[in-house]
């Protein structure tokens, strides 16, 4: 059985490390995906979705990390997660079932199996007997709402669970798991071998005698040859014991596989589930701030999409509890975003939306503004402005250009990059001069660049080519200094208005 709720053609399976039970904590992120965390603040979005559970987390990690860069396949999660939302109490149910799963494992310590087959089949039957029941309340949900989703996703996976799980299905697992407690004991064949030694070992099913008891009693029997135990006699025990491993070894096998598939199916199922569960624990906190989502419209890479209207930081409204100032921009057939303007005036946090946007969107979950529309990328990149090495190894600006130098190496076409103040650590003329060529060559290998930076002869620089392909953002600033923390277009300043920040602070 496949769940196939995360992907149309394949089952998400959590990136695994160390042996802990019940899962293994992902492995440590790559350098990239490690600023990412550090410059858009995901820990922040990643803590709202897992609500304290550290599988959540793990989980949402994974998922928005691991960027889809197929607008079908992005389509494809958008919807069963819209499934989510009409209907987020039947998905808390179905979640809850491999929760269960869990939880009665670890309580009786049931997926520890004894090196014995007698050992192995005991503890597989108990499995079974346990994944029957959580089966057949699987089966009730998808009977009772299948007709109410109308995902492929979630059609797809209720039309599994009712075909597979009919009520044949369940008669003959009840009647073998009857069976398999072999109540009446073990019926065994076996031929002798080299020095009478038994070979060949068969389990027979019983034989069900269904004739009267008081025919059984009068019925002449047939002879045979028995013998019984002292009960004194250990050695006796443990060969019989042996005679019946030997039976059973075959069944036990098969047992256990048979309840190795169930939980395997169930721990995806959990795995699966867990990333739309986190879109709904981060739905409602944002709905309780009257913060709007919307799902997005994914664009092939080939295209330079980017529009949307009230776009804003999700990090920083789960932070402030409140809600943030949202900017509408237009930037189809852009390929370079420069942004520029007073200080303090959002011009961060309006680049961390852009970038918490693009892998919301990319991981199939709805993103943080009222319409937003953008091509996907084939990658994502952070280089923002870092503290002084502390090691005194390099100096900020060496350190600035080896990130850089690490970033070229992996970077692709149709990836995109986010620069936050950087190569701002040397002289204006030498640091707009390296950042300028650095663009270009980017511009070039088609990536799509965001630069927020305060060095005015790089962004009047390129402002003065009048490039079709670039759009110039300015943080807004009213007279008297005031901030709306608004984005708009206009021609870059040669004042970022620090005087403004000083009469703040200093009166």
């Amino acid at each position: 059985m496949k769940v196939l709720l995360m992907h149309p053609n394949q089952d998400f399976e959590l990136v695994r490390a160390e042996q802990k039970y019940p899962y293994k904590r992902v492995l440590p992120l790559p350098a990239a995906q490690a600023a990412l965390m550090q410059d858009l603040e995901l820990d922040t979005l990643f803590n709202a979705m897992a609500l304290g559970d550290e599988f959540l987390f793990d989980v949402a990690r994974q998922a928005v990390l691991s960027s889809l860069d197929d607008p079908e396949i992005i389509c494809y999660r958008q919807a069963i997660l819209k499934d989510c939302l009409n209907h987020p109490d039947i998905v808390r149910q179905i979640y809850s079932i491999p929760i269960q799963s869990l939880e009665n494992k670890q309580r009786h310590w049931m997926g520890i199996f004894s090196s014995y087959p007698s050992g192995v089949l005991s503890s597989a039957r108990e499995l079974l007997e346990m994944f029957v029941g959580l089966l057949k309340t699987l089966k009730k949900l998808a009977d009772d709402h299948a007709e109410e989703f109308e995902s492929e996703g979630f059609r797809r996976f209720f039309a599994m669970i009712q075909h597979e799980l009919d009520d044949e299905y369940f008669a003959v697992v009840k009647n073998h798991l009857k069976e398999l407690k072999f109540s009446s004991g073990v019926l065994l064949s076996a031929e002798l071998g080299q020095g009478n030694e038994g070979t060949n070992y068969v389990l027979r099913r019983p034989n069900h005698n269904k004739q009267h008891w008081t025919k059984r009693v009068f019925s002449k029997r047939s002879s045979v040859y028995f013998f019984s135990l002292d009960p004194r006699d250990d050695a006796g025990a443990r060969a019989l014991g042996d005679l019946r491993d030997r039976g059973v070894n075959l069944v036990a096998n098969a047992v256990a596989q048979s309840a190795d598939h169930i939980d395997n199916f169930l721990n995806v199922l959990r795995q699966e589930l867990a990333f739309y569960i986190g879109c709904l624990n981060l739905s409602e906190q944002l709905a309780q701030m009257g913060e709007p989502i919307v799902f997005p419209e994914p664009e092939p890479a080939s295209q330079r999409e980017h529009s949307f209207a009230g776009l804003y930081d999700v990090s920083l409204a789960l932070t402030m509890k409140q809600k943030i100032v949202g900017n509408d921009v237009k930037a189809n057939g852009k390929d370079l975003v420069i942004i520029t303007g007073a200080n303090q005036g959002g011009k961060s946090t309006f680049l961390r939306s852009i970038g918490l946007a693009q892998l919301m969107m990319q991981c199939g979950m709805f993103v943080p503004a009222e319409s937003f529309c953008a091509n996907v990328c084939t990658d994502l990149f952070t280089h923002y402005r870092r503290e002084e090495d502390t090691s005194m190894t390099s100096g900020k600006f060496d350190e600035e250009l080896s990130r850089m130098s690490a970033i070229v190496d992996h970077i692709t076409p149709n990836s995109m990059i986010l620069f936050n103040e950087a190569f701002a650590a040397t002289n204006e003329r030498e640091g707009s001069e390296i950042a300028r060529q650095i663009v270009s060559a980017l511009l070039e290998k088609r990536v799509k660049v965001f630069f927020v930076t305060h060095l005015y002869e790089l962004a009047h620089g390129f402002y003065s080519q009048k490039m079709p392909g670039a759009i110039f953002l300015r943080a807004d600033r009213q007279e008297g200094g005031t901030r709306t923390f608004k984005l708009i277009e206009g021609e870059p300043l040669q004042t970022s208005y620090g005087k403004d920040l000083y009469d703040r602070i200093f009166g």
